[in-house]
């Protein structure tokens, strides 16, 4: 029952950190609360595993399985203080260019394909409830067709009550780390992040760190196709020429930091109505020159901006100049810099 219980809440967190990564509007908030509630359940699944496995597994000697049980309790256990010490600390914490988030998230991505190399192949049918051997089968009846009866029914008073632990220590890690944070006077977005002070440029940061790529502003253009009247090629004077305007919107960057600031640019849907863009169409992809894009719904795309320039300035090429996307509705994974086409779908 507890690998059962440890393969599902390592599943669900995964799930529930993997959806954080886009959900941007406070409408998404309960996300996060879940996220840190599984934290604290998982937390107290893991040491119980430790506490029963580790003693039986080096008595037996099994040494392969207690070197990998090991592993997916290392790997555990440094995403969940990831986690805890972002909340507790108060603060923005980072080792060397990462922050403490951003590793609590890559390690709880690679916790996913330890427990499942941890659960096959004999721990595999632990995620499935066990099934009940037939009265018949005890004698052989029916020429051994009854052997295995049908699966267990309902859900056991231990189940129950175990679920009921868990869930109690969600809620005491999620408690404790939120009421430490209060006391240290840190604050934090509905996301998790911590705000930058307002009206500036963002850090210069990328997903998977890419480097800048190297752009010549006079020869960049803009390409908008799909389902489209009239496919258009813009270069940066073009596309000023539809009419700039400016908007405030808060950058949410999943590795723990936001900013509020003024940018300045294009809507996308007066480049959408330059194209005659379908009416009926239902999603927009952006694409950046490094292959980055992202998929937007055509409610979303009607709050977005191609923006130029950054609190008064003109967009530094490190924060994705000549063009970046701003999605004030999701985080700064879809805020797409370096801009080169824009699909109708």
């Amino acid at each position: 029952m507890l690998d059962r219980l440890l393969a599902v809440l390592v599943v669900a967190m995964a799930a529930t950190g993997l959806l954080t990564l886009r959900a941007g509007t406070p409408a998404t908030g309960w996300l996060y609360v879940l996220h840190g509630l599984l934290a604290g359940a998982l937390l107290a699944a893991v040491v119980l595993k430790v506490r029963r496995s580790v003693p039986h597994a080096a008595v037996a000697g099994r040494w392969a399985r207690l070197v990998l049980g090991l592993a997916v309790t290392l790997v555990a256990a440094a995403a969940l203080s990831g986690g805890y010490l972002w909340v507790a600390s108060g603060e923005i914490l980072s080792i060397g260019s990462w922050t403490v988030l951003t590793l609590h998230a890559w390690f709880g991505l690679a916790l996913v394909p330890l427990v499942v190399v941890h659960l096959v192949p004999r721990r595999w049918r632990l995620l499935w409830p066990a099934r009940r051997r037939s009265p018949s089968s005890r004698d052989g009846g029916l020429g051994g067709l009854g052997a295995l009866g049908a699966p267990a029914r309902g859900v056991s008073r231990r189940t129950i009550v175990a679920g009921g632990l868990l869930g109690l220590a969600g809620l005491a890690g999620y408690g404790s780390a939120a009421l430490i944070e209060r006391l240290r006077g840190g604050e934090r977005r509905f996301t998790g992040s911590r705000f930058l002070p307002s009206g500036g440029v963002p850090p210069p940061t990328t997903f998977f760190g890419e480097p800048t790529p190297p752009i010549d502003p006079a020869a960049w253009r803009l390409s908008v196709g799909g389902r489209v009247g009239r496919p258009v090629v813009l270069d940066l004077d073009g596309l000023r020429a539809l009419g700039e305007r400016d908007a405030v919107a808060v950058l949410d960057c999943t590795s723990g930091w936001a900013l509020e600031t003024t940018w300045r640019g294009v809507p996308l849907s007066a480049v959408l109505d330059a194209a005659d863009a379908d009416p009926a169409a239902r999603r927009l992809i952006v694409r950046s020159v490094t292959g980055w894009m992202t998929s937007l719904s055509a409610a979303e795309a009607a709050d977005c901006l191609l923006a130029t320039a950054i609190a008064g300035a003109p967009l530094p090429f490190a924060n994705g100049a000549p063009v970046r996307l701003v999605v004030p509705s999701r985080r700064g994974l879809d805020w797409i810099k370096w801009v080169s086409e824009v699909s109708v779908a």
